[in-house]
């Protein structure tokens, strides 16, 4: 099954119109929301891979997907104040709680691990520092940014005021992201050691889920809807 698209296509394009194409360039610690603005080619040089072998990796993740998944999603066609409301119900609600609940097993794990694993006290300074740019992004978008945007689908406010507002949505977006990226470095791509406790395995499980989340997160924000206001 062919790919609907090439190796020159942006990163970020891929995954919009191939959400699923994002399992394989996170496996590859390809960045696709934030640094999403380069080619698949050129992303596959700089993590120094062979990008004929990133594409066909690509290509049998296709062939693997249902037909559903294979359809350009109903994002790019959605309302933008449906959009919103999916962002708040499907990210920010849950990474909320997450963040709330995988908290104290952060904290757990360091203190029973962290002297034989110093690595985990660099680990949970980057977990509380995420937690505490990701909570208070989240509700700038929901106190501010997002009402704005809804007032210039009204014509309300202007678009350099909206477009400021979304540069510094974006520039936070690529801070969180800066955190994910050395999150998985230090965690050996979220691999616990072979003798890890149950506890341990959990919290670098739901590390995972988080960067998961969060990466999708910021790509439906940075390359769906912030674009409607920003663009000419």
């Amino acid at each position: 099954m062919n790919l609907p698209f090439t190796e020159d296509i942006l990163v970020k394009d891929a995954v919009t119109v191939f959400p699923k194409s994002s399992d394989v360039f996170k496996q590859h610690r390809i960045d696709f929301c934030c640094g999403g603005n380069i080619s698949i080619k050129a992303a596959a040089e700089g993590r120094g891979l062979d990008a004929s072998e990133l594409m066909e990796q690509l290509r049998d993740k296709y062939a693997g997907e249902e037909d559903v998944e294979l359809q350009t999603p109903e994002w790019e066609q959605a309302e933008s104040t449906d959009l919103i409301e999916t962002i708040i119900a499907k990210f920010h609600n849950p990474t909320i709680e997450e963040f709330k609940q995988l908290s104290p097993y952060v904290t757990k794990v360091v203190k029973v691990h962290g002297e034989r694993h110093p690595e985990l006290l660099r680990i949970r300074e980057l977990f509380f520092a995420l937690k505490e740019e990701m909570l208070e992004h989240m509700q700038k978008e929901e106190d501010i940014v997002f009402p704005l945007i809804l007032d210039k689908q009204a014509q309300v406010v202007s678009k350099d005021v909206i477009s400021r507002a979304i540069l510094e949505l974006e520039n936070e977006h690529q801070k969180s992201g800066d955190i994910l990226k050395e999150l998985r470095e230090l965690t050996d791509d979220f691999t616990p050691p072979q003798n890890a406790c149950g506890t341990f395995r959990l919290v670098f499980n739901r590390l995972e889920s988080v960067e998961d989340t969060t990466f999708k997160h910021i790509h439906l924000e940075n390359h769906i809807l912030f674009p409607r206001y920003t663009s000419a």
